[in-house]
Order: structure tokens, then sequence, then C-alpha cells
């Protein structure tokens, strides 16, 4: 007899184990990069491509970075028409001159000072291509690219680079690591500050991919649990609730959409600008 209730107990916690995982399953199913692409009413199969024994597929995730860098090009390309046929400003031309202008008197120029327009172009791109891919993934069957560990490291080590190239055009190679360790440490403290230095050289890169990865992948959780809950539950009960809070979490990833945009740009430029003048 109690065999019978162990086995019964067992058969329960595994049925139980299998729905988590299931679920589970279902959400990471919709925030991880996969090599199909969801459309209504198809699935397009995405190629698989490999060269010298690297994989370098066609994702979903690199789909919507096309559709992002796209999408810009289309944009800039009709504001800069815009810009000939009028000097003021209308419409689409309006918005992205406001958010080009806040880039540049309220990131760059504060933080970079001097000579911060050497930087400006590339703290726009960055800062308009996560902007666009972040978007991109609140629309319906669409993929944020920025959840992607792969997207943002990439991103944050093209900004170490940066960094450090401003960093040696400003200072010399030998001046700016020189510069790295600051004046009146004793020499015994040389050395170690030397490594900590260096090691902060790539902490620095290292905080801005998994800032943006992670908040961006966790806002899409959230929601994606949320309105799990109505199936998990097997109950409709709950479906206004899950749905009322999936809407407001919703509602505050298009605000995190903008802020993790206007965070990496400004940790990028704020890093740039101590790495260009160390004197200060």
């Amino acid at each position: 007899m109690y065999s019978e209730e162990i086995k019964t107990v067992a058969d329960t916690l595994n049925t139980v184990v299998a729905k988590e995982e299931s679920s589970a399953g279902w959400i990471m199913h919709h925030i991880l990069d996969s090599s199909t692409l969801e459309l209504p009413f198809i699935t397009v199969q995405l190629p698989h491509l490999s060269l010298f024994g690297f994989d370098i597929s066609i994702t979903k995730h690199v789909v919507f970075m096309w559709i992002a860098f796209a999408l810009l090009i289309t944009t800039f390309y009709f504001v800069s028409k815009s810009y000939k046929k009028s000097f003021l400003p209308k419409g689409l031309s309006n918005i992205m001159e406001l958010l080009i202008v806040f880039v540049r008197d309220e990131i760059a120029k504060p933080t970079i000072g001097k000579g911060y327009e050497k930087f400006l172009p590339y703290l726009l791109t960055v800062f308009f291509f996560i902007l666009v891919s972040n978007f991109l993934g609140l629309l319906p069957y669409g993929a944020t690219a920025t959840s992607n560990i792969s997207v943002t490291a990439t991103l944050a080590v093209i900004s170490f680079f940066v960094i450090q190239a401003g960093g040696i055009m400003k200072n010399g190679a030998f001046g700016y690591f020189k510069g790295l360790i600051p004046g009146g440490v004793p020499a015994w403290l040389l050395p170690i500050m030397f490594v900590v230095e260096i090691l902060g050289l790539f902490t620095k890169p290292f905080a801005l991919a998994i800032r943006l990865f992670a908040n961006m992948t966790a806002g899409h959780i959230v929601i994606m649990a949320l309105l799990g809950l109505i199936f998990i539950l097997h109950t409709y009960f709950v479906a206004p609730v899950s749905v009322a809070f999936a809407l407001f979490i919703y509602l505050l990833e298009i605000l995190v959409a903008l802020i993790q945009a206007y965070i990496f740009t400004m940790l990028s430029s704020l890093f740039i600008g101590m790495a260009v003048h160390q004197d200060h």
C-alpha cells in the first residue's frame, strides 16, 4: 500500500516538474535566439552557414539587427533629404533632430568636454542602434537583439576600443597607460595598482554588456511569465490580473528601452572622457 502511495506522489511530482519545465521552455523560446523566424501564419527556417569551421548562420536576432540597420539608414536618408528642401524640421525630422541634439548636448559634451565632436558620430550610432533594436523587440513577432549577450558584448568591445583609441590619441600610448596610475602612490604599490587599473579597463565594457543584456532580458521574461500564469494555473479567472500586470510591465519596457539606450551611450561617453582627459 505504501509503495503505491509513494508511486502516486512521485508521479505527481514528475508531472509538476514537467509542467514547470515546459512553462520555462515556452518563455525561453520567446527570449533566446533561434534559427527560425516566426511570422503571422508561417514559420521561416533561416539558413545554416559555416565558414572555415565557424558557425555564421543567420539567426532571428541577426535578422532583426539587419532590420534595425535598414530602418536607420532609410530614416536618416529621408531626414537628410527633408533638410535639403527646408531648414525647418517637421514631423520625423523634428524628432530625430531632438534626439541628436539630446545626445550631443546632454551626453557627449558634458562627459567628454573639449574634443567631443570626434566621438559624437560613434555615440549617435550606438544610441540609435540600441534604441531601435529595443523597440523592435516590443513589436508582435519581434525579437530583441540587445537581449543577446553576443550583441551587447560586441557593442561593449567596440566601445572598449574607442575608449582606448581616444586616450592614446590624446595622451600618447606611454602617457595614457602611465596616467592610469594616480599620482602620489608609493613605489611598492605601483605593480599592484597597475594590475588593478588594467583590470579596470576590462571591467568597464563588461559592465556595459551585462547591464544592457540583463535589463532587456528581464523585462521580457516577466511579461511572458505573467501571461503564462493563465496556462499554468489552468483558469481564466487570473487572466484579467495577468494581462493588466503584463500591460503595465510592457509600458515600463518602453521606458526601459529609452533608458538603456541612454545609459549605454552615456557610460561609453563618460569612459571616453575619463580616458581622454586623464589630468582632470
